[in-house]
């Protein structure tokens, strides 16, 4: 699972819609991220030491395995009620060398996703648990690990050559929640660098071009003011990303570049590169 030291761009800095999905929707969706991931390995001719595009340092093999013990230490804390965090080794250390088949490991991703949404949901979401940033509950982490299983699909998706596509709900409630998380004050505390991108005029706005207007798909970064900040608005800005929803989502979780992405950019690209070079998420 990605720390609070990789996450996007918050408490008392976000105006902006409710959430898209609900509790028992992120439990319904890691299964569901697990499973498309589960098919895409099972399918003929799937290369675990295939290197993953937009993680370098891992082959699928090592995705994989990382996201699967993700789900399991998760598991563990919401089933046990941890108050403080058990070992992450098994997250960390992931050797490269293929030692399942690729419907072994499927098949043990798939398992282990059922766990842990079988785990929050008998905890519900108001439950006491460690949490590494402020919530406290599993409420966190069935977001959390929601977005965690999309995003890694992406990454094997990447690496398998194949197409990539999330609902609608999915995709809006995995960039509010980029905002959310990037936005804390904690984040200045993880990340000093990111002082940096404050100023005067520093505004940025990502509009999703593929959703009806009830959906709010427009998102304002406000580096004016003292913190991060960002809301749910259709404004002027120093720069303009527009895209379809999904290439949004890919581009602001680092999955493709502003040069490679079929993006529309307007205004200060140089602000956009700095923005996106200081929030990556891994």
């Amino acid at each position: 699972m990605s720390s609070p030291k990789n996450s996007g761009t918050g408490r008392g800095t976000h105006s902006g819609s409710p959430s898209a999905m609900d509790y028992d929707g992120h439990c319904a969706e890691i299964v569901t991220q697990a499973g498309l991931l589960a098919t895409a390995l099972r399918a003929e001719g799937t290369d675990l030491t295939a290197t993953v595009p937009s993680c370098p340092d891992w082959n699928l093999a090592q995705l994989v395995r990382h996201l699967g013990a993700a789900h399991r230490w998760v598991e563990e804390i919401v089933r046990t009620r941890a108050t403080e965090p058990p070992p992450d080794t098994a997250l960390r250390v992931l050797p490269r060398d293929p030692t399942e088949a690729p419907s072994d490991l499927a098949d043990r991703l798939t398992e282990g996703a059922g766990l842990l949404a079988d785990a929050l949901l008998a905890a519900g979401p108001d439950a006491s648990i460690w949490t590494p940033l402020p919530s406290g509950s599993p409420r966190f982490f069935a977001r959390r690990m929601c977005h965690e299983t999309v995003i890694h699909r992406a990454d094997a998706t990447l690496a398998l050559h194949t197409d990539f596509s999330v609902p609608e709900p999915v995709a809006v409630d995995a960039l509010d929640e980029w905002m959310e998380l990037g936005s804390l004050p904690e984040m200045f505390d993880y990340h000093p660098d990111r002082r940096a991108l404050l100023g005067p005029g520093r505004t940025l706005h990502f509009h999703a071009t593929d959703t009806p207007p009830e959906a709010r798909a427009d998102w304002l970064v406000d580096l004016t003011g003292d913190a991060l900040a960002w809301r749910r608005a259709q404004e002027p800005a120093a720069v303009s990303v527009s895209a379809p929803l999904t290439e949004l989502l890919l581009l602001i979780y680092g999955r493709r570049s502003s040069d490679t992405a079929p993006v529309e950019i307007t205004g200060d690209t140089e602000l956009l590169e700095f923005w996106l070079a200081l929030v990556n998420f891994e």
